[in-house]
């Protein structure tokens, strides 16, 4: 019998933990046509999630915890999941049951057709006007200078082939997108849609500081366009600054028009030392993504685990995920 393995990400959720259990034993842990189990990953919570979580692996042995030493982001908090899962095919949701979880078994059944790759695109998302502008705009971005075969709509939900979580994890990329990844693999995905429901319970702690660190890393991440950008960009200036320089100078031997323009020259000195700083900032990301990659410090620190198998934590230990060991 084929095995699910669910990750699920919670960052301050103690209010939808109880909901998540009923949600799920209704829906997934009930069925009998597979085997399921549940990895939840506290990314640091400083609420009452952790002690939540503890009370569902007392309910039932099939909801396994890693705790991890303090808030790496949600999308580290999916890999670290995918390390410890001992499923066949592994799949994430969102601890606040945005995303409906019969998509769960949609996904399952386009596993089981032998594609190892299945993604869970949002036709529609009932959230307010400037969230659907943000996310709409990050996924149109990202289609159009990143990753060519991103859906329209974009995806947050999907199911992978243990193969390609042992692809993911071996990667153990800081300041990436882990659904960019899924899509970098190369392997051809199958396709869901859906609708996102509004956040029902509790307050999201997606702020708009994480919304645009997830855009800039993305772009850093899989797209040439910022280096590229500011090099045409400096192109362009260059050339407008000769052909100025070579009309000033006609004009002053040619009609004897005097060069004038203390204003226009600070104008001119203001925007190049604006350009110049936006070169050097675009740079300067590009480098501390580099320095941070190069330190090999682990792409996150395991606190405490439980309901972990031994061969899982064999694997990881094999596999060298360059996380930190438990403490």
């Amino acid at each position: 019998m084929n095995k699910i393995s669910i990750i699920i990400p919670v960052y301050y959720n103690e209010l939808n933990i109880p909901h998540l259990y009923d949600a799920l034993n209704e829906k997934i842990l009930s069925r009998t046509d597979f085997e399921s189990e549940i990895i939840c990953v506290d990314d640091g919570s400083k609420d009452n999630s952790y002690k939540e979580l503890l009370k569902l692996r007392e309910k039932d042995s099939r909801f396994k915890i890693v705790k991890l030493s303090r808030n790496f982001g949600s999308h580290t908090a999916i890999l670290s999941g995918f390390a410890h899962a001992s499923g066949d095919c592994m799949t994430m949701v969102a601890a606040d049951l945005q995303e409906p979880l019969e998509i769960i078994i949609e996904m399952y059944e386009k596993w089981k057709e032998g594609n190892k790759v299945v993604i869970a695109v949002r036709k529609d998302r009932e959230d307010g006007f400037s969230q659907k502008i943000f996310s709409n705009t990050y996924y149109k971005l990202m289609q159009k200078y990143a990753i060519s075969n991103m859906p329209d709509g974009g995806f947050d939900c999907f199911l992978i082939d243990k193969k390609v979580r042992d692809v993911l994890t071996r990667m153990s990329e800081k300041n990436s997108s882990i659904v960019g990844q899924v899509l970098w693999t190369g392997f051809e995905p199958a396709k869901i849609y859906y609708v996102r429901k509004k956040r029902e319970i509790g307050e999201s702690k997606w702020t708009l500081s994480k919304k645009i660190k997830l855009f800039v890393d993305s772009f850093m991440a899989f797209s040439y366009v910022p280096i590229r950008f500011i090099s045409t960009l400096g192109i362009v200036i260059s050339i407008f600054g000769f052909l100025s320089a070579v009309f000033l100078v006609a004009n002053k031997f040619i009609y004897n028009v005097p060069v004038q323009g203390w204003t226009t020259m600070m104008i001119t000195v203001l925007i190049l030392s604006g350009i110049q700083m936006l070169t050097l900032g675009v740079i300067g990301e590009y480098l501390w993504r580099n320095f941070d990659e190069t330190r090999n410090r682990p792409t996150y620190i395991v606190d405490e685990h439980h309901g972990i198998d031994i061969e899982t934590l064999e694997y990881i230990e094999k596999m060298d995920f360059k996380e930190g060991a438990k403490v």
